[in-house]
């Protein structure tokens, strides 16, 4: 007669359960007989963290948040209805597609925006030099480019025009915009209801950090700017244009009218007044033009003025900027928790591969 024997789920997992328990305690036991090894393993590690929080330079935290004005709502929204009749574009109203939404935040990124920031001089020491200069000097690139020709000595001067740039200088550029991306500057709404915005800049140099926020985001700021009212710098310059003119025709319709007055001095002749009378009509409709083109041309600047500022600055950096490093302590505990786990890593791999090759 067979016998066999069944297991319910339940036994199941009692078994699996206790088997983990026997693997778990014999596992501590292995690892305490090694405690040896892994208090060295701490005690190395804790030594490697002290010397790497004494060795590492701190860095400098930069912060600046600014507000992005809603555009939607104008007030000179009248004003633009108005100045339609007389067949005048203002440029009220919608706001710029570069700018609305999240644009702004990868606009700031951009390679144009951050270049245009690099070439901006900085007083250091007394002295001026461009933002990048100072990133090259800061990260001491120089030393590591000093095998390759042409690199070493390589600067961006103050006086010198972008469009002048060699090929390098375009190329280091390049790799500086995404070196700052990447380790250095950080741009984030932090609430999407809301529409401030926070830049900050984290490098090794204080004067860096705090120049190069501001200097961007005032970049941005005339770039904004000009793009918002450049339509209606374009209308106050050719309704200017309309003003000089019918102020110059008016003048000399003035003169023309005085003139024709002075030689119709027999009011008997009627045919000689003619010539007078048309003159003043003539000076009559221009002063209505003028009129009229005055009024749009102060519509215009007006609706300019409401344009700029676009972007209001909430908090700036201010000196000194909040100092980054890692400390003695955390950089003992941190080296010393890394030491002991590699080496329980270690040992784990090594007892995993030994149970591989005897079975």
């Amino acid at each position: 007669m067979e016998s066999s024997t069944s297991f319910t789920p339940m036994q199941e997992d009692d078994t699996s359960l206790k088997h983990f328990i026997l693997k778990t305690v014999e596992w501590i036991k292995y690892l305490w007989r090694k405690r040896l090894w892994l208090i060295l393993a701490g005690v190395i590690g804790a030594v490697l963290g002290l010397f790497f929080s004494l060795a590492t330079a701190p860095k400098y935290k930069a912060t600046l948040s600014f507000v992005l004005e809603d555009s939607d709502s104008n007030p000179l929204g009248a004003y633009a209805g108005i100045a339609s009749q007389f067949g005048i574009n203002l440029g009220i109203g919608g706001s710029s597609g570069i700018f609305s939404g999240d644009n702004i935040l990868e606009f700031l990124k951009s390679k144009l925006m951050i270049e245009k920031t690099l070439l901006l001089p900085v007083q250091v020491n007394g002295r001026k030099k461009t933002l990048a200069d100072l990133y090259i000097e800061m990260n001491d690139l120089r030393k590591s480019w000093s095998r390759k020709k042409g690199l070493k000595n390589i600067h961006f001067p103050v006086s010198l025009k972008r469009g002048k740039f060699s090929l390098q200088q375009d190329s280091i550029l390049g790799v500086i915009h995404k070196d700052l991306l990447k380790e250095n500057l950080t741009i984030v709404k932090p609430d999407k209801q809301l529409n401030f915005i926070v830049v900050e800049c984290t490098t090794k140099n204080e004067v860096f950090s705090k120049n190069f926020v501001e200097k961007l985001v005032n970049e941005a700021t005339i770039f904004y700017v000009k793009t918002k009212t450049q339509r209606s710098q374009s209308t106050i310059d050719r309704l200017q244009g309309k003003a000089d003119s019918i102020e110059a025709l008016l003048n000399q319709k003035t003169y023309s009218v005085a003139s024709a007055q002075d030689m119709n001095l027999n009011p008997a002749r009627n045919l000689a007044r003619v010539s007078t009378e048309v003159a003043a009509r003539d000076k009559y409709v221009l002063q209505t033009i003028y009129a009229e083109v005055l009024k749009n041309l102060e519509i215009s600047k007006m609706a300019m003025a409401q344009e700029s500022p676009i972007i209001q600055i909430v908090d700036i950096p201010t000196l000194p900027l909040e100092r980054k490093k890692l400390g003695i302590l955390p950089g003992m505990l941190l080296g010393g928790f890394l030491g002991v786990f590699l080496l329980i890593l270690g040992i784990s791999s090594l007892q995993a591969y030994r149970k591989i090759i005897t079975q």
